[in-house]
C-alpha cells in the first residue's frame, strides 16, 4: 500500500495521519484502491481497503468518524465514531478518535492545535470555498476552544491543479480575479490558493502550512480524480487523530 503523510505532522508524536492513494490491497480497474462507499465500488471490497488504509495509517476502523460531505459549510462537532450526518468540517478534542475526509479533485484540510489538543478536518471543494468553510471553521475553533493562529498546524491534501481545473462563468464570478485564469471561453480555478489565503488571512505563520504540491488529476497513476475518470473514479481518505496515550 502507499499512503501519504505530512511532514508538518509528523513533528507530533500525538498526531496520527495519512492520506491514502490508488494503490493499495487487491483493487484492480476501475476504482482501484478506493475507500468511498458512493460510488459503485463492492461495498465488501471498500470495507476491506478501509480497514487496511486506517490499520496502515495506525488507528482502529471501529474509532473513525465519518460524514456526509454536501459541499455545505456545517460544521460539526464530534465526540464519538461513526456517522455524524451532514457537514464538510468536523472538529474534535477527543484522543483515538479519527476524523475522515473524502476526496476525488476537492480540497481536504486537516488542522492541529498544539496547545489546546483540538483536530479539525475539512472537505472544501469550490462550493465550500466559496462559503469559505475554512475560514468558518478557523472561526469556530477561535471562538469556541480558544485556538490562536501561532499554535495551528494545517496541511492542505493532493487536489486538482488550476490548470486542470475548468469552470464556466456562472462559478467564476463567485471568485476574485487573482484565482482564475480565462482560457477560451472557460475558466481555471485555484481552489487550493484560495484555502491557502484563508489560513494566511488568519494569520497562520507560513511555516506551519503544508500545502501539497501533488495534483489528484495529474497523477493518474496514484491519486483518484472524479475530473479525469468520471463514474469510474474512486475516492480517497484522508485521517487525522490524536493518540490518547500523549493526552
Amino acid at each position: 500500500m502507499i499512503f501519504i503523510r505530512s511532514l508538518i505532522f509528523k513533528q507530533f508524536e500525538e498526531i496520527t495521519f495519512g492520506f491514502s492513494t490508488k494503490i493499495g490491497g487487491r483493487s484492480g480497474a476501475p476504482y482501484f484502491f478506493n475507500l468511498s462507499m458512493s460510488v459503485g465500488d463492492d461495498k465488501n471490497k471498500v470495507k476491506r481497503n478501509r480497514k487496511l488504509f486506517f490499520k496502515a495509517a495506525g488507528i482502529s476502523s471501529t474509532k473513525i468518524v465519518f460524514q456526509k460531505q454536501v459541499h455545505g459549510n456545517n460544521i460539526t462537532y464530534v465526540t464519538t465514531p461513526g456517522f455524524c450526518g451532514e457537514s464538510d468540517s468536523m472538529i474534535t478534542d477527543k484522543t483515538d478518535l479519527g476524523l475522515a475526509v473524502s476526496t476525488g479533485d476537492c480540497v481536504a484540510v486537516f488542522i492541529y492545535d498544539r496547545k489546546n489538543k483540538v483536530i479539525a478536518a475539512i472537505h472544501s471543494g469550490w462550493r465550500g470555498t466559496e462559503k469559505k468553510i475554512v475560514e468558518k471553521t478557523l472561526e469556530k475553533l477561535k471562538n469556541e476552544f480558544n485556538s490562536s493562529p501561532e499554535n495551528l498546524f494545517v496541511y492542505l491534501a493532493p487536489s486538482i491543479s488550476q490548470k486542470n481545473y475548468e469552470v464556466g462563468e456562472e462559478v467564476a464570478s463567485l471568485f476574485e480575479e487573482k484565482y482564475l485564469r480565462q482560457k477560451d471561453k472557460k475558466f481555471l480555478l485555484n481552489v487550493a490558493q484560495a484555502n491557502y489565503d484563508m489560513l494566511i488571512n488568519f494569520e497562520i505563520p507560513k511555516e506551519n502550512i503544508q500545502l501539497s504540491n501533488l495534483c489528484s488529476y495529474d497523477v493518474d497513476h496514484l491519486l483518484h480524480s472524479y475530473r479525469r475518470d468520471g463514474a469510474y473514479s474512486g475516492r480517497a481518505l484522508g485521517v487525522i487523530a490524536m493518540k490518547e496515550k500523549y493526552a
